[in-house]
């Protein structure tokens, strides 16, 4: 099951990441990349492996995954070598450009497993893929990249940075053109390669409703999890992935006019004429009502 939510915690701190652990989130990301100092890179490694080692040993609770630094710089493989044992569920990889970044991971991933005992290729990668100019232009390489790719998400922050703008934001508050049409790349290419598209998480961490605002318009346009930087946001962004009492009785009623024909390629259903994509919407809606 794909999480609804991926909640961050730096991997310097142990307090952080074991708040984290016992959130509510779906699934946690343990960073070693951005949230961690160059001084602190070496014991924050040596903090996930800890983190991920009680976890290998409790039931239930969010799923441990960990971001390393980006693929070919000096932390990278030592990160992986922390990250790559029992109690982790996948790695998040950021700043991805293109297929030979994945295609790298992968071959560093299949290497540690085999040493860690790990069934091959069973990690899968969450790649942070639109985060640099480099990495947004070749995000149509990542559906062939490697099997292990279940997710793509982006950055607005890391983008604006790389482009050297002074801020990415609007008047409105909402983003600009250039990092909308990231945004909208991105969940393109995620569905193209039939993997899970994930919201950067909101930066306005304190105002849930803002958070709960854009969790869903993000579910409403295909997205399948939201990023959270405060353990507070969690629960803002299951309340939005959490369909309403109309949605499941609409969602039912499709269904069931499909089930009394089938094999029909067509349904009818007050006066309006289904198909396919509507009966797709439809158990896509039923599938989150039955994660509570």
């Amino acid at each position: 099951m794909i999480p609804r939510s991926f909640l961050f915690a730096p991997g310097d701190s142990a307090r952080k990441c074991e708040k984290a652990a016992a959130s509510d989130a779906d699934a946690v990301i343990l960073d070693l990349e951005d949230a961690v100092s160059e001084a602190n890179k070496s014991a924050a490694r040596t903090l996930v492996g800890e983190v991920l080692a009680a976890g290998s040993t409790r039931s239930g609770g969010a799923a441990l995954w960990v971001r390393i630094n980006p693929i070919g710089t000096e932390h990278a493989s030592p990160d992986l070598a922390a990250a790559v044992a029992p109690g982790v569920a996948g790695i998040v990889l950021p700043k991805a450009e293109g297929a030979a970044d994945l295609a790298r991971l992968d071959h560093e991933l299949t290497v540690l497993e085999a040493r860690a005992g790990l069934p091959v290729g069973a990690l899968p990668v969450l790649a942070i893929a639109a985060e640099s100019p480099a990495g947004v232009m070749k995000l149509g390489e990542l559906n062939r990249a490697t099997p292990r790719l279940m997710g793509l998400s982006w950055g607005g922050e890391d983008l604006a940075a790389a482009l050297g703008a002074v801020t990415n934001r609007a008047g409105d508050g909402e983003f600009d053109f250039t990092y909308r049409m990231a945004r909208s790349l991105c969940l393109l290419a995620a569905s193209a390669a039939g993997v899970a598209a994930v919201e950067t998480p909101s930066m306005v961490f304190r105002d849930l409703e803002v958070v709960e605002a854009q969790a869903l318009r993000a579910r409403r346009e295909g997205f399948s999890s939201v990023m959270a930087i405060h353990p507070d946001q969690v629960a803002a962004i299951h309340r939005a992935f959490t369909p309403s009492e109309a949605e499941v009785e609409h969602a039912r009623r499709v269904t069931a006019a499909f089930e009394t024909n089938p094999g029909a390629g067509v349904a009818s259903l007050d006066g309006r004429m289904l198909d396919m994509p509507h009966l797709k919407q439809a158990r896509r809606v039923l599938e989150l009502a039955a994660r509570g």
